[in-house]
């Protein structure tokens, strides 16, 4: 038994698992609603300056540089090689078994113990197949453009020496908007309100309850960094206190807040010159048990017209506008996203905390009604850190964006391994369009790289991250699912339809299970993340 599974940790670490790289093949969106043509050579522009959403669509469309998105999976920006020419994806995992053209991974893997998903890129941009598809494709020193999740100096440094512009402010900079002490304090500035909090150096106790002594006997405290689903504490007395002490006491200030029944909502934005576009804003999917190990873990998002009252949603943009315009003054510019706390009762509506990035929200927002009948959002963030001159009514696209019927309704579901085990995957379901049948049952219909290929409620596309020969851990990510509709009810619970896909995904895995304790932790810490960190 030993034996068979060294062999299987030695075939996990040589399989070549890659995807070759073509342009997406699906076809050119529709007009725009404000009648704007979508045919690239219907639009025009004054003395070089982009003045409309059509001139924009057209110069993306005929792009010849080539822009990449780096990351552990190309989850986070599915589509957007749709709309822009010469994109690609330069991914660690082949979520679709080398069959996707626009997703390069190279083919041979080393052992690598990952803390963070800056070392999942890191180590791509030093790969030797990975320097090589980019060279292959620079126009002399240009390299291109690069877009990421999550980078570091290092990073930056690789991007200089390999000729790649990097399509975001400094790592420095955006660790600091990262801060969500310093998210509070930029809120504070902007007129945006958070829950009512304290920020202290907290040591013990009996200090946390000194300071916080206004805020009521239930409290929650976060540390400056990190995903909320692990560095966000309920306590609600000196038992739970102890639970967290040890990080808490070791950070320099946490932010102290009254716990109040909210809900979470998330809001995507980009910052440009011109002025903040915003999103819409959506609900989110938090701390369910079927789905995350983490309490308070983020697990999916829903987007419908009707999340939350026209009064809660129209604060929410509001407030997002505020924001992106003190980010701007900061220095910060470019694609944001914001959690809202909601208070049920109340309604108030409260600044969460700040992602200065793309986010696993941004699967939908730029898949939506409003992006197909503009643009997508993370378009506007390449233009702001493009070369070009562009002069765009930014109040014009976000009243356009506010109106009910731009917003369409889809949800996803981050579907985490729950259980306190580690095996080694021998099945997992393929990335593609699967289909509900009448008894809640679901099997695969066809590959599609596109969650608009699943066109109704009965079907929803799956996109696997864990696949054979993985090693299937608490916390790990088997996948997501995205579908029309919506997947939570009016009290926020999931639906039946939820449950049943739930289940019927994870179903389709299974996995052998590892007996040894040293092999357990060979395998944990040298998986994707080691439950450490969320690569999405």
């Amino acid at each position: 038994m030993f034996a068979r599974i060294l062999d299987a940790l030695r075939r996990l670490f040589a399989s070549p698992k890659a995807a070759g790289s073509a342009v997406s093949d699906r076809a050119v969106p529709a007009a725009a609603k404000d009648g704007t043509p979508a045919d690239p050579q219907g639009a025009t522009t004054m003395n070089n300056k982009l003045t409309s959403i059509a001139d924009v669509r057209r110069h993306f469309l005929n792009n010849k540089e080539p822009i990449y998105f780096i990351s552990a999976t190309n989850f986070n920006l599915l589509g957007i090689g749709d709309w822009v020419g010469s994109f690609r994806h330069i991914n660690y995992i082949d979520c679709f078994d080398r069959r996707q053209r626009n997703v390069f991974v190279p083919r041979e893997k080393f052992p690598r113990d990952f803390e963070s998903i800056e070392d999942i890129n890191n180590y791509l941009l030093e790969h030797k197949e990975v320097i090589d598809f980019i060279q292959s494709r620079a126009q002399g020193d240009n390299a291109g453009t690069a877009a990421f999740l999550m980078f570091d100096e290092h990073t930056e440094e690789i991007c200089e020496q390999l000729g790649l512009k990097i399509a975001f402010p400094p790592a420095a900079l955006r660790s600091r908007m990262d801060n969500k002490i310093e998210t509070v304090r930029i809120g504070n500035k902007a007129g945006v309100p958070s829950v009512p909090n304290v920020l202290a150096k907290v040591g013990s106790y009996a200090e946390l309850r000194e300071v916080s002594r206004e805020l009521g006997d239930d409290l929650v405290v976060q540390t400056a960094y990190g995903d909320s689903g692990h560095t966000t504490f309920f306590i609600a007395g000196e038992d739970d206190y102890y639970k967290h002490a040890e990080e808490i006491e070791a950070e320099p200030e946490v932010k102290i807040m009254k716990r109040i029944n909210c809900r979470g909502s998330a809001i995507e934005a980009c910052a440009t010159r011109c002025g903040t576009v915003v999103g819409p804003l959506m609900t989110e999917l938090v701390g369910f048990k079927s789905l995350t190990p983490y309490k308070g873990g983020w697990c999916g998002n829903e987007m419908f017209a009707g999340a939350f009252s026209q009064e809660v949603r129209d604060k929410a943009r509001e407030y997002t506008f505020r924001f992106g315009e003190a980010l701007r003054e900061e220095g910060y510019r470019g694609y944001f996203e914001l959690d809202f706390l909601i208070d049920m009762d109340s309604h108030e509506v409260y600044l969460g905390e700040l992602n200065p990035r793309v986010t696993g929200a941004s699967s939908l927002t730029n898949v939506a009604a409003f992006a197909h009948s503009d643009i997508p959002l993370f378009l506007f963030h390449l233009l702001e850190f493009s070369d070009l001159d562009f002069d765009l009514d930014i109040d014009d696209i976000n009243e356009r964006w506010s109106h009910p019927d731009s917003v369409d309704s889809w949800s996803q579901l981050v579907i985490k391994h729950t259980e306190e085990s580690v095996d080694l995957l021998t099945a997992a379901p393929a990335s593609g369009v699967w289909r509900m049948a009448e008894d809640g049952s679901v099997a695969y219909d066809h590959y599609d790289s596109h969650p608009h290929a699943a066109e109704n409620e009965s079907e929803a596309f799956f996109l696997r991250i864990s696949g054979e020969g993985d090693f299937r851990y608490e916390g790990a990510d088997l996948g997501i699912l995205i579908t029309r509709g919506r997947l939570m009810d009016d009290d926020f619970q999931l639906t039946e339809r939820a449950k049943a896909w739930i289940d019927g995904i994870r179903g389709q895995f299974a996995g052998q299970p590892l007996q040894d304790p040293v092999v357990e932790q060979v395998a944990v810490s040298h998986a994707v993340g080691g439950a450490n960190f969320k690569i999405l």
